[in-house]
C-alpha cells in the first residue's frame, strides 16, 4: 500500500480508502447497496488494516447512523488503536423529522457532531465533511462552525462533497480572508466512465492543493465485469435495480470495450484495471471502495499492485476522453499560439506517494 497527504496537509493516507455505506441493515435507500452486520464490518475492517488500508469513510446519514455506530464498534472489536487509522465521516443529509435536523447550519453541525462522536466512540474526527449544498445557509456561517470545531479539538481536518467548482473557491476565499480553518479535501464521483470532474474541478484542485477522494470509482457496480453492452442489466448486480451514478452508457460501453482485453492481458479483473487507472492520475489522493463481501474487498486491493503500461493508459484515456466542451476547446485553441502543443488540462503533481 502507498499512502499520499492528505491535500495540502501532513497527514498521510492510504490511497486506498475503506467506505462503509455497506455497513448495517440497508435502511431506507440504502437497502440497495449493503447489508454488512457487525461480523462481516469487522472481517471488512480486518483485511483492510492487514492490507495497509488506515483511511476510512462514513456518514451520518448512511443507514440512520448504523454505518457510523457498526464502524466504531469494529475498532473497537478489532482493538485497532484509534491513532493508527484516519476516520472520515459527513454532516448535512436529514438525520430526524424537526425542520432543523439537516443542512449545514450551525445548529445543525453542532447537534451532528456529537451525534457522530458517540456512534463512532471517539473524542474526535481527523476528516470532517459537508456531505451536500446547503442553498439556505451562507457558506460564512457554515465555515465558522467548522473552525469552532478544530479549535476545540472535535476536528482536525475539513473537506466538502459534491460541491461546485465555483463555490468551493468562495469558501476558500472565506476562509483566507477571515482567517478560519479552509477546505483540505473534496469528496467526488470520478471514474473512467465519468471523466465530468476534469472539466472544472480538476484544475481547482490543483491550483489550490486540495486533496480528491473518489467515491463510486466503478460507476456503481458498471465497471465491476458483469456489464456489458450485451447484457445491461446482469440479474442480482446493485446497478441493475439502482442506476445510480449517471453516466454516458454508450461511452461506458466502449470503455468497457477497452477494460476487458487489457484486464485480461494482466489476468485480472476489469474492475481491478478501472482502479490502477484512478490511481495513476496524480489529482487522486484516495480511492474509496466499498464492499459486501470480503472477496470484492480483496480484489480492490489488489488494484494497487497492477502497474499499467503507457500505452494502455493511452487507449483508456482515448476511449474515455470527454466530448469538447465551450471554453475549454476555446482555452487549447487560443492557449496554442502562447503555449505550444501542450494539454492545457494537465495539472501539476502536488501529492507525495
Amino acid at each position: 500500500m502507498k499512502y499520499r497527504t492528505l491535500g495540502n496537509t501532513g497527514l498521510l493516507v492510504s490511497q486506498l480508502c475503506l467506505g462503509t455505506m455497506t455497513f448495517s441493515d440497508g435502511t431506507g435507500v440504502y437497502e440497495h447497496i449493503g447489508d454488512v452486520d457487525q461480523a462481516g464490518a469487522d472481517a471488512l475492517v480486518k483485511a483492510g488494516i492487514d492490507a495497509g488500508i488506515n483511511f476510512f469513510d462514513t456518514a451520518d446519514v448512511y443507514s440512520a447512523g448504523a454505518s457510523e455506530q457498526t464502524l466504531g464498534q469494529s475498532f473497537r472489536n478489532l482493538g485497532i488503536p484509534r491513532n493508527e487509522v484516519v476516520l472520515a465521516t459527513k454532516v448535512y443529509s436529514r438525520m430526524g423529522p424537526g425542520r432543523n435536523d439537516v443542512g449545514a447550519s450551525r445548529g445543525h453541525i453542532m447537534d451532528a457532531v456529537e451525534a457522530s462522536l458517540r456512534r463512532l466512540q471517539t473524542d474526535h474526527i481527523d476528516l470532517y465533511q459537508i456531505h451536500a449544498t446547503d442553498m439556505v445557509t451562507p457558506v460564512e456561517e457554515t465555515l465558522r462552525a467548522l473552525d469552532d470545531l478544530v479549535r476545540q479539538g472535535k476536528v482536525r481536518y475539513l473537506g466538502v462533497s459534491n460541491w461546485q467548482a465555483w463555490r468551493i473557491a468562495t469558501a476558500l476565499g472565506i476562509s483566507a480572508r477571515l482567517n478560519l480553518e479552509r477546505f483540505n479535501t473534496l469528496q467526488a464521483y470520478y471514474s473512467i466512465a465519468g471523466r465530468d470532474l476534469e472539466r472544472e474541478l480538476k484544475p481547482l484542485l490543483d491550483a489550490e492543493k486540495m486533496g480528491l477522494l473518489v467515491w463510486s470509482p466503478l460507476a456503481g457496480g458498471l465497471l465491476s465485469g458483469r456489464f456489458s453492452r450485451d447484457n445491461q442489466s446482469p440479474e442480482g448486480a446493485r446497478r441493475s435495480s439502482f442506476d445510480f451514478p449517471v453516466v454516458d452508457k454508450d461511452r461506458a460501453w466502449n470503455v468497457i470495450d477497452v477494460l476487458k482485453p487489457i484486464a485480461e492481458a494482466h489476468g485480472c479483473s476489469p474492475a481491478r484495471i478501472a482502479l490502477a487507472w484512478l490511481l495513476s492520475k496524480p489529482v487522486v489522493t484516495s480511492v474509496i471502495v466499498g464492499a459486501k463481501r470480503l472477496s470484492q474487498l480483496e480484489d480492490n486491493i489488489a488494484a494497487v499492485d497492477i502497474v499499467l503500461g503507457d500505452d494502455e493508459i493511452a487507449r483508456l484515456d482515448a476511449v474515455s476522453e470527454l466530448p469538447p466542451e465551450y471554453p475549454g476547446w476555446m482555452l487549447a485553441t487560443q492557449g496554442a499560439d502562447r503555449l505550444g502543443p501542450v494539454d492545457l488540462w494537465a495539472g501539476r503533481t502536488t501529492r507525495t506517494s
